[in-house]
């Protein structure tokens, strides 16, 4: 059976940490900043990870882990 091929897209988009978490940025950061607040501003900047165990099952899946 041949390797899987790593979805790009989905490589792009997510990180996965040594101990297995699957790490995301939260969307609405591209344009019309000036009108969300400078505490959900801030917030965007950091890497958030899934609360549930089973939406980051399937991203390791396309991430290729």
């Amino acid at each position: 059976m041949p390797k899987l091929k790593t979805n790009k897209a989905a490589k792009k988009r997510f990180k996965v940490t040594a101990t297995g978490k699957v790490l995301f940025r939260p969307a609405g950061k591209k344009h019309l900043m000036s009108g969300k607040a400078a505490k959900r501003r801030r917030k965007m900047r950091r890497w958030r990870s899934f609360d549930g165990r089973h939406d980051a099952k399937d991203i390791l899946v396309l991430v290729g882990r």
